[in-house]
């Protein structure tokens, strides 16, 4: 056998393997990636943001207030009724 044929056999052997290690890493590349997206779309979707905090916290506060001044309307009229 020739040694320039067999040294073209190792040599293409190798690359092919060299090969297909860099598409399976590629691939598995892009799967981590396609994960790590559904899992930012995951969490934007059932993870409230700041503003909705604060909106929500407002609209308490604002049930609470009216509720407080009702009560206070209810107390100074019993305090008038007393008297």
């Amino acid at each position: 056998m020739d040694p320039m044929i067999f040294w073209n056999l190792i040599t293409s052997v190798l690359i092919a393997l060299v090969m297909f290690m860099l598409k399976n890493s590629h691939d598995e590349q892009q799967r981590i990636q396609i994960l790590l997206n559904k899992t930012r779309e995951e969490i934007a979707r059932d993870c409230i943001t700041r503003a909705e905090v604060r909106a929500d916290l407002e609209r308490i506060m604002e049930r609470f207030d009216a509720g407080f001044e009702r009560l206070e309307a209810k107390i100074d009229a019993l305090v008038k009724k007393g008297q």
